[in-house]
């Protein structure tokens, strides 16, 4: 065998290497349309006028997909969600961090919430966030508050914060204020 022809199947077996490789990392850029619930079918709460029957449970897929949840972490902040939720701990809009769900932790009422929007305050972002990327939200959202397997959860956050991850973050008591003593 000549060098040359070595030199062939030497690259030809790189190239086949190269395309059948490791799928490891391999990640999706564009997502298919989800078997979801519709969003009409979701309860919002028990004082709706209709039938009685229970929401239909969604398993959200990007729960167990640590690259996604860093998605949502990353969209969190693009859609401004931190002006109104500030990093989950709550400001103008409710704390996402503790147990308290005013209407429910479940995936699918988070997305209705994200999608269809509350009174007083959360805005509708039906048509402008894809549906891929309000699913990816949700799961950091569930995240936020440990409701995620800890080797899913983000590790770290790209931010100047000197808190820890979000699936570690253990609620703080609250401490009353004390005044200061007149001298």
């Amino acid at each position: 065998m000549s060098r040359r022809s070595a030199f062939l199947v030497m690259l030809a077996s790189a190239i086949v290497l190269g395309l059948t490789g490791c799928k490891r990392e391999e990640r999706r850029f564009s997502e298919p349309a989800s078997a979801s619930a519709p969003v009409d079918s979701i309860r919002l709460s028990q004082l709706q006028a209709g039938s009685t029957s229970a929401p239909i449970p969604v398993k959200n897929s990007y729960e167990e997909n640590a690259y996604a949840v860093a998605q949502g972490q990353r969209l969190f902040t693009w859609f401004n969600c931190v002006g109104c939720h500030s990093h989950g701990g709550g400001g103008m809009g409710p704390a996402l961090m503790d147990d308290k769900w005013i209407y429910g932790s479940d995936p699918q009422n988070i997305f209705a919430t994200i999608v269809q929007g509350r009174p007083n305050g959360m805005p509708s972002f039906a048509g402008k966030i894809p549906e891929a990327q309000v699913w990816q939200i949700v799961a950091y959202v569930r995240s936020m508050s440990g409701q995620l397997r800890s080797d899913v959860a983000p590790s770290r956050s790209d931010t100047m914060s000197a808190g820890g991850p979000e699936n570690t973050r253990d609620p703080e008591p609250t401490k009353p204020v004390s005044e200061p003593k007149p001298k």
